[in-house]
């Protein structure tokens, strides 16, 4: 009975702790994350948890955002959770997003997290047509992407069709010109190939810095009205508000920096800002919604904060992030450098190695054709052995019959004594044999000269067989030992190397010697800009030929005006702030 009653209660004490608890998903741009929360949770509470999981302190850029009745909302740190307007099914869902963009990517953005979770969020929006990108900067900005993910260029492995699967170029860009898949993947192995020795790292930060050029980079826009009634778009970034015409997202009507607008406020519908010339009027727009007006409000502080906090001196936390990052950077360039040396001397050896084998077999090819060539040459010379043999015993045979020639020929002079008719008879037969004498006399020496011949060609044939040895002996001998241009310790198959004088000390001089080189890298930047556009202009030759100008978009036409004009994100924005706040109010009331 007690057991029971125990049981009883700890399943209600249980129950009663599970009620004090809820679910919770949170989905970066990576992966999925699921934790049980406090009822009492503030919004703060579940955002600082997500980020120490996350290993993320860049915490001013991010926060938790979710969709309620088709409008985006982000979390309240403040309030608690469940007191905000989330979905109430569980695990309530939110989304790990950057809320807050920086002015300078290079210059703002310090953890390697904080700059990925920037990557990946930027390449989505890219692909996903949120922000407009021409197609010579898609082409660039997916090679970046692609180094990103597959590390430095190798033809041996990145071989034809490896993007196949790959998401890189907006549909739209696609659809943009009369290219095969094959012929956009080779446009931008072209580019991975020249983007070879950066990191991962590196390439995600190029991408950022081209990225950040966009005219719809980090613009929140909003449909607005203006007193007239007039249907125009709001939009809100690091630098300011701007107003934008509904067809064109690219380039605003007027422009207000955040240095010069003092107070943002708004009652049901209305919108009001008060600039910082207080001589100036203030002016209204109307937000369709409520909900609207808030997000805008909120993005309005926020972005405000960010922009007041990077013209004053950096906080503590963050100049000890920077420095920490600084080492972190300059260790990771002194490992690189060690692993590049590493490297380079691998190659060496394997090159060294491969023409020691190449020798090796070149080598053993000619000691081959050596061992081809005594053996023609001794059967040769045995053949040439047998002829002058068969010569010579054709000469004694020769001979031997031309002595006995001669020897008829004085029995037949001995009985020429006979008659007048036999005389006659016997001087026939007399000049007959002289003539056989003479002609075997003849064939004698020529057989004679035929065996001299024969000798001679035997004499040959045995010095060639001994200059045959000779070579053979010598490739042998070449073949024992290495040659005297190569390292002896390269000599395969043992390519082993001593680390020890791969070792390499983190020493004061590299720090030294690193921040020259940041500072060197400080000067080019021009140049580099200068090489980008460049390449930019060199990519947009290359596919011009190919497009299609019926499938332009609005956004595509106003791009390349802005170009032809020579108008950039920045000297539009320079040029709209040059004119006065209250001629910018009178204008924005007048559209």
């Amino acid at each position: 009975m007690a057991s029971a009653l125990a049981a009883k209660m700890g399943f209600n004490s249980l129950m009663r702790k599970q009620a004090r608890n809820f679910k919770v998903r949170i989905c970066t741009m990576e992966s999925d994350m699921e934790f049980s929360c406090e009822v009492k949770w503030k919004g703060k509470d579940l955002f600082d948890l997500v980020c120490r999981t996350l290993g993320l302190r860049e915490t001013w850029f991010f926060g938790l955002q979710y969709i309620i009745k088709d409008t985006v909302a982000w979390l309240k740190m403040k309030k608690k959770v469940l007191d905000q307007e989330v979905p109430k099914e569980e695990p309530l869902t939110f989304h790990f997003l950057a809320k807050f963009y920086p002015e300078n990517v290079e210059e703002e953005l310090v953890q390697d997290i904080t700059q990925h979770l920037f990557f990946l969020q930027i390449k989505k929006k890219i692909l996903e047509e949120e922000i407009h990108c021409p197609p010579e900067a898609s082409v660039l900005l997916a090679s970046y992407a692609v180094h990103a993910k597959y590390g430095d260029y190798d033809p041996d492995v990145h071989k034809p069709g490896f993007l196949a699967e790959e998401e890189l170029l907006p549909m739209r860009v696609i659809n943009l010109y009369q290219m095969t898949t094959e012929m956009w993947e080779e446009r931008i192995t072209a580019c991975y190939a020249e983007h070879r020795g950066r990191t991962r790292d590196e390439a995600e930060m190029e991408y950022l810095k081209i990225a950040q050029d966009l005219d719809m980079y980090g613009v929140n826009y909003f449909f607005i009205r203006n007193k007239k009634g007039t249907n125009l778009l709001l939009g809100v970034d690091a630098l300011g508000l701007h107003i934008y015409e509904p067809e064109n997202k690219l380039t605003p009507k007027c422009s207000f920096p955040w240095n010069e607008i003092r107070n943002i406020s708004y009652s049901d519908k209305e919108f009001t800002i008060k600039p910082l010339d207080k001589k100036t009027n203030v002016f209204k727009f109307n937000s369709s919604r409520l909900r609207v007006n808030k997000l805008i409000l909120q993005l309005c502080i926020g972005n405000h904060d960010l922009f007041v906090r990077r013209r004053r001196v950096d906080s503590l936390e963050v100049q000890q992030m920077k420095a920490q990052a600084k080492e972190e950077r300059a260790r990771k360039q002194v490992e690189r450098q060690r692993l590049q040396r590493e490297k380079q001397l691998r190659e060496d050896a394997e090159r060294a190695r491969d023409e020691l084998e190449r020798r090796l077999i070149q080598l053993q090819d000619e000691a081959h054709m050596a061992n081809e060539a005594l053996l023609r040459s001794e059967q040769t010379a045995d053949l040439l052995a047998e002829k002058a043999q068969i010569a010579e015993e054709e000469a004694k045979l020769l001979a031997q019959k031309a002595a006995e020639a001669e020897t008829e020929m004085q029995r037949i002079k001995v009985t020429a004594i006979r008659g007048q008719e036999e005389r006659r008879i016997m001087e026939q037969k007399m000049l007959e044999a002289e003539m056989r004498a003479l002609k075997m006399a003849e064939e004698s020496e020529r057989r004679a000269k035929e065996a001299e011949q024969l000798k001679q060609d035997l004499q040959e044939a045995r010095d060639s067989e001994r200059r045959a040895k000779n070579k053979l002996l010598e490739i042998t001998s070449k073949a024992i030992y290495p040659s005297p241009g190569l390292p002896s310790d390269s000599i395969p198959p043992d390519l082993s190397f001593s680390r020890e004088n791969l070792s390499f000390d983190f020493k004061d001089t590299d720090m030294k010697r690193l921040s020259m080189e940041i500072e060197k890298e400080k000067v080019e930047y021009m140049e580099k800009s200068k090489h980008l556009q460049e390449q930019l202009n060199e990519l947009k030759t290359e596919i011009e030929s190919l497009k299609l100008k019926e499938r332009e978009t609005p956004l595509d036409i106003i791009h390349n005006q802005n170009t032809e004009q020579g108008t950039s994100k920045q000297s539009n924005f320079k040029k709209l702030t040059l004119q006065s706040t209250k001629s910018r109010v009178a204008f924005f009331e007048e559209l």
